[in-house]
């Protein structure tokens, strides 16, 4: 089925995927459009402001999601919603036989080695504050980390529950295009910064936002950064969507994230095992842990006073791998590549 582009699309865990930046949308044919227009509809306006708009849109959308999102945990004394199907699939004792039939077709970016290094160095603070947390998929973890080498970012999401073989059909109808789509960032290379933990009720992830000429890398011009990430997925959207396929993506906020974390279990939040309703104290200490990691990300991470920025800490889309096309049960990170683009 198609989707309503001016609706907020949920999640199956009732998760809304809302726009906070402050955008209203068009009635463009590619959802992308509204916040590059609302950014740079003026044709004398410099580039540089331009970009810098993107990134606050970016930056309020990502901020904001996190005050709410804080304020459920707190003030509402919300639980966390449980992955049901993540939850059958790292319980199989409990659940045989049990298989994840939801398919999709994906275009990710896969993030480079220093990239991942840092996010494995978050997942070990993480597990620092919540004792029943382990890498271990089959032990009874409140928190299900995903594995580093299924870390992606999507960059653009053609289906996302389909049969195998309705996701072949699509596959057949974009083969001509899929050459170009994953091989896209070498020519167009946008860079994403500022790394600070986003959460809900539901996940945990690693976010970005756009560049806007902060210390550029040796041999990039700051007028690079002209063309943000949210041009390349609205350029990725322009090219898919010219193979005639229907795109029922749920991801045309304005984010940049991995997910690095899910909840399984009210475990590390819970008053104990009888009773699963949320005690204060351990969801501050959770969400006291992640202000502090963020404390450090801002601290060592972000750039500062045209410095070099830290390795891991800024990320041009396609370094080291290209996007890479991937089908199959892949929400937890798995599936089956189709084709790996060029890297640089």
């Amino acid at each position: 089925a198609t989707m309503d582009k001016t609706s907020a699309p949920a999640n199956e865990n009732g998760n809304v995927f809302e726009d906070l930046s402050g955008t209203s949308h068009a009635t463009s044919d590619n959802p992308y459009d509204a916040l590059i227009d609302a950014c740079s509809n003026d044709p004398v306006l410099p580039s540089s402001i331009a970009m810098t708009a993107i990134q606050a849109r970016y930056t309020r959308h990502r901020e904001t999601r996190n005050d709410a999102q804080k304020k459920k945990f707190v003030d509402d004394r919300s639980s966390v919603i449980i992955d049901p199907v993540l939850y059958k699939l790292v319980h199989p004792e409990k659940h045989p036989g049990f298989t994840d039939d939801r398919n999709c077709l994906v275009f990710w970016a896969r993030p480079p080695s220093d990239l991942r290094s840092l996010i494995a160095g978050i997942q070990q603070q993480l597990l620092t504050i919540a004792p029943s947390m382990a890498l271990d998929e089959f032990c009874d973890s409140g928190l299900w980390l995903m594995p580093t080498e299924c870390l992606h970012m999507t960059a653009l999401e053609i289906d996302f529950s389909r049969t195998a073989e309705e996701i072949d059909e699509i596959v057949k109808t974009m083969s001509d295009k899929i050459r170009e789509i994953t091989d896209y960032p070498f020519a167009h290379r946008a860079r994403l910064l500022k790394p600070m933990l986003s959460y809900d009720t539901a996940a945990i992830a690693l976010s970005f936002v756009p560049a806007a000429s902060e210390s550029p890398p040796d041999g990039r011009h700051e007028s690079a950064d002209a063309y943000t990430y949210h041009h390349l997925r609205r350029d990725l959207y322009e090219v898919s969507k010219s193979t005639g396929v229907e795109i029922a993506s749920r991801y045309v906020v304005p984010s940049a994230h991995l997910t690095i974390a899910r909840f399984v279990t009210q475990a590390d939040i819970a008053v104990s095992e009888d009773d699963e309703t949320p005690d204060p104290p351990k969801v501050q200490k959770l969400l006291d842990q992640i202000e502090k990691i963020n404390a450090e990300l801002w601290d060592r991470y972000w750039p500062k006073d045209d410095q070099r920025i830290m390795a891991g800490a800024e990320w041009i889309v396609g370094q080291e791998k290209g996007l890479d096309c991937r089908k199959g049960t892949l929400w937890y990170g798995g599936g089956q590549t189709i084709r790996l683009g060029k890297g640089f």
